[in-house]
């Protein structure tokens, strides 16, 4: 699968963005060859399970002009270099723990020409500022990611929901979410927006306050 698949879902992208999304593979299957941040099974899916994963956050909201986003536990860059795509004037903020990872990050930052990103080898509980969303892939249970980085949104929000996290997870949810008490919560299907089994069992959870 190219990079059609996400042209299909996202048919409104710029000549650049285009550009950019179809750049990502080969960049990814380079890097990944000297360091592996994706299972080298999963590249043929890369677009499926990793950039159009990561978009699924657009379909819920258009992150406004400096809007500040925190991708929390990045890895090789999921969800956050697919969304500074989409969103080239939010700015995003990137941090995993794994300093060999974060320079894929970097890498990849740079040869695609974002100027939306900083990415930091950090522990997201170390982070000491706040964001308008933190948004993240499964990183660890949601009870224990809501204890790290819960606090870590503004209060005031000016896009069309809540400021708050978008964590992006599949399975049944109920347990987890049981055990999040103080922040409201909506669940978004994805299969409701895309159309590919891989997507059956997945979910959007956006907390906020």
């Amino acid at each position: 699968m190219d990079s059609s698949i996400i042209f299909k879902y996202f048919p409104e992208l710029s000549k650049e963005q285009k550009e950019q999304f179809t750049r990502l593979k080969p960049l990814y299957e380079e890097w990944n060859a000297k360091i592996n941040v994706i299972s080298r099974k999963d590249m043929d899916n890369f677009y499926i399970h990793h950039v159009l994963h990561s978009l699924a956050i657009a379909k819920i909201v258009q992150f406004k002009g400096y809007t500040e986003v925190m991708d929390a536990g990045t890895g090789g860059g999921f969800p956050g270099i697919p969304l500074a795509i989409m969103f080239p004037d939010a700015r995003f903020y990137l941090v995993d723990s794994i300093g060999k990872k974060i320079r894929v990050v970097q890498e990849v930052v740079a040869s695609l020409g974002l100027k939306n990103v900083v990415a930091e080898q950090l522990r997201m509980e170390q982070v000491d500022h706040s964001f308008d969303f933190i948004v993240s892939r499964a990183v660890t249970a949601l009870p224990d990611f809501v204890r790290w980085v819960g606090y870590k949104f503004h209060r005031k929000s000016f896009n069309k929901i809540p400021n708050g996290i978008l964590y992006l997870k599949g399975g049944d949810l109920a347990k987890e979410l049981r055990e999040v008490k103080r922040l409201k919560k909506k669940i978004y299907p994805l299969d409701d927006y895309f159309t590919e089994s891989f997507y059956e069992t997945k979910s959007l959870v956006h907390l906020f306050k």
